[in-house]
């Protein structure tokens, strides 16, 4: 016998069999009060979408209804009036994974922001002013869960505040500056749920009525005493969906510590919150063995699992029941009908300091007189984050008289608008030894009303180098621009013939440059200026003999760099094309590169593909400025730069099966990947007799990790060269 139908029977011989109980109570009004209760506990937490599942099938009512964390989510939504197979529904579309990491795919962000992103680790920012050193309180900031919550709470019909719901709704979050437990009553809804899900060390506090609130399980995971409260409930329905404690050897992370705090702390508060259940309450506690707070992919089988447990307790939850009549006019009082977005007549930027409202109105595409599409709204939000302006960007819908105002909020960074940022990288392999580099940058931000930055930036290890950047836009929109370049550094170039490394030059290098460009639109920008550099090439290792140089050269440089890749490192999708001409008239030469790349999935597997040329349409290409080949992913069987000449041209494919994610908060996956590559160059500077086609074949291991792209690996050519080799950090 089906669910359903076992519902209608028990309940038949329950209602009827057993005095007519429910009959009764439903003519004469009597009907116990009920409260409900849903506790926090992650991703376990989507078993109570199974319990209001059942609860509906069973025509069970319920007068007031308190969340925490992830109970605060489903408690929220279902106030709201989105029923519970709507909330299974939007459980399996959410990414959840994705939606732990704030910033919007790699293509959607700035052109300005894809270039930081390339050069620094995206968790190094910090604030830096007169008073200190600043950071970020969290490792997420929340972005795309907050604006997951206003779908769920259709926030694109208006705003939803608590007291407005038609089912009384407690949500309970926590004070970490007292300790205090904060009970929303009051106020907007999607603040009180993303406050109540406010994982310490993993999502940032929310600000709110000069509080800091985080996680409501801190102080009350299973807030029983709040429906009483709240609606006087006789009785009191609990559904208790707690982790377990991590075992000790499993507690080593930031993340994990947290996670166990969170654990320790709600487990001491729910046994006493279960010690004032009546013997008339009723309380559920699914079985959620192998489903861990993180477990956010588990969401449909925590859900059966939720729906299973409310069947040993379905005799007692039966004489709550209403008759069909009765449950559907009291499911018709909460519901949402409307379905559609109201005409905005107004559209208003509040909140900024210091950035200029005409950088955020040129991601906006809804206008006066349109409707809010949801999926619209949240792509636009994201790429304002994008810039790396904010620390969030939300919006609401308000009712000025007859008058609908679309109302973005932007929060501007309070670490900024001053940073330092950071990366490193360390690699090695067998051909060259190891390397090693540490980066640092002062970036100052929004000097003028137009957004003009400077960046001071530094690198020391095996490459030393000091530069400055100064960026100007020249226009509001930051459509077009004015950049000024400058550094001085040291590196190393070993030369090769043979396979063997013959010498190593210290090559010392100044340049400064001077451009104007433009911003096409996320796709990336244009560049035309001037390029003055120097280059003086010393003898390190090898034979006295061998000559050295001192080089000044200058040019006009043009380049299109276009990024639309889905990540800036292992993507999963996407394409790239960076394209670059320096016309060099006093050396009587021109040099030209391209650089095509895309990357497509099929499954858990990504193909990648990547055609360079680096050549010279007039003259030659000099030694002191001529193509390299070498290194992962660009001949990965040869050293970097082993092969040195003019007229280069590569082509590479290679395949990566995904094999693993990395938690929740952090980003990117691992992969395992196998890489075809071949090339030919026509005149060869080192490696003189390498002629015809040079092939490669790799295996590697790596992804996109916390400290940057990571992976090792083997290079094989059939030439008899190999090359093991490995890197963390950004390049």
């Amino acid at each position: 016998m089906n669910w359903p139908s076992c519902r209608l029977v028990v309940r038949w011989i329950l209602g009827c069999g057993l005095g007519l109980s429910c009959a009764v109570l439903a003519a004469d009004g009597a009907r116990p009060r009920v409260g409900l209760v849903l506790g926090g506990g992650g991703a376990r937490g989507a078993a109570h979408i199974g319990v209001l599942e059942a609860l509906q099938e069973l025509h069970v009512p319920v007068d007031c209804v308190a969340g925490t964390s992830m109970g605060a989510l489903v408690a929220g939504a279902w106030a709201a009036g989105m029923s519970p197979a709507a909330m299974r529904e939007q459980m399996a579309r959410a990414d959840w994974n994705d939606m732990f990491d704030d910033n919007p795919e790699y293509a959607e962000m700035s052109p300005r922001n894809k270039m930081i992103s390339r050069s620094y680790l995206p968790g190094s920012e910090s604030g830096v002013s007169r008073k200190g050193v600043a950071y970020q309180a969290g490792v997420v900031s929340g972005q795309k869960i907050k604006l997951f919550f206003n779908q769920l709470v259709r926030a694109n019909q208006g705003e939803r505040n608590i007291e407005d719901l038609p089912l009384p709704l407690s949500i309970i979050a926590t004070d970490i500056g007292t300790g205090e437990r904060v009970v929303f009553r009051d106020g907007p809804l999607t603040t009180a749920m993303r406050a109540s899900m406010s994982v310490p060390g993993l999502l940032a506090p929310v600000d709110y009525q000069g509080r800091k609130l985080v996680d409501g399980g801190l102080v009350d995971n299973l807030p029983i005493d709040e429906v009483r409260d709240r609606c006087q409930a006789d009785v009191v329905i609990a559904v208790n969906v707690s982790s377990p404690l991590l075992r000790a050897e499993n507690v080593g992370s930031l993340l994990t510590v947290s996670a166990q705090m969170v654990g320790i702390l709600a487990g001491q508060n729910v046994s006493r919150s279960l010690a004032t259940l009546k013997p008339g309450d009723i309380y559920i506690q699914p079985a959620l063995d192998g489903i861990m707070s993180g477990d956010f992919a588990k969401h449909a089988a925590a859900a059966d699992r939720g729906r299973a447990a409310v069947r040993g307790v379905a005799e007692k939850l039966l004489k709550l029941a209403v008759d069909d009549r009765d449950y559907a006019a009291w499911w018709r009082g909460i519901e949402v009908i409307r379905r559609t977005s109201p005409r905005i007549d107004e559209i208003e930027i509040v909140g900024l300091k210091r950035v200029n409202p005409a950088v955020v109105e040129r991601h906006l595409s809804l206008r006066p007189g349109e409707s809010i599409s949801p999926a619209v709204i949240d792509r636009d939000l994201l790429r304002m984050y994008g810039d790396g302006y904010y620390e969030s960007v939300d919006y609401t819908v308000l009712g000025q008289r007859d008058r609908k105002v679309l109302r973005i909020m932007p929060i501007e960074k309070r670490w900024g608008p001053d940073y330092a940022r950071f990366g490193l990288n360390l690699q090695a392999d067998n051909s060259q030894g190891s390397n090693f580099g540490l980066r640092a940058a002062y970036h100052q931000t929004w000097l003028n009303d137009l957004g003009g930055e400077i960046m001071y930036h530094g690198e020391i290890g095996t490459n030393n180098r000091l530069g400055i950047d100064y960026y100007q836009p020249l226009d509001a929109r930051q459509r077009f621009f004015f950049e000024g370049v400058g550094s001085v550094g040291q590196t190393r170039l070993n030369i090769y013939e043979n396979d063997k490394r013959i010498a190593q030059y210290s090559d010392r290098e100044s340049d400064a440059g001077a451009y104007l460009g433009t911003s096409v639109g996320l796709l990336g920008a244009l560049r035309l200026g001037w390029l003055q550099r120097h280059r003086y090439f010393d003898l390190d290792i090898g034979d006295s003999s061998l000559p050295r140089a001192d080089k000044r050269f200058a040019g006009w440089q043009t380049s299109l760099d276009f990024d639309q890749f889905d990540r800036v490192y292992f993507p999963t999708r996407g394409w790239a094309a960076r394209l670059s001409w320096f016309e060099s008239p006093a050396n009587d030469y021109a040099r030209a590169d391209a650089d095509l790349r895309a990357a497509y999935v099929f499954g858990g597997t990504v193909v990648n593909t990547r055609l360079r040329y680096t050549g010279s349409p007039r003259g030659s290409l000099p030694v002191y400025d001529a193509g390299t080949l070498g290194g992962f992913l660009n001949l990965s069987a040869f050293a970097p730069n082993q092969i040195i000449g003019d007229d280069i041209r590569y082509a590479g494919l290679w395949a990566e099966q995904i094999i693993g994610r990395l938690p929740l908060g952090l980003r990117g996956d691992m992969r395992i990947g196998l890489a075809l590559e071949a090339a030919k160059v026509g005149s060869l500077y080192t490696e003189s007799n390498r002629l015809g086609v040079i092939n490669s074949t790799a295996l590697y291991l790596g992804g996109e990790t916390p400290f940057g792209p990571t992976y090792v690996g083997f290079g094989y050519s059939s030439s008899g060269v190999s090359n093991l080799f490995f890197f963390v950090g950004t390049p």
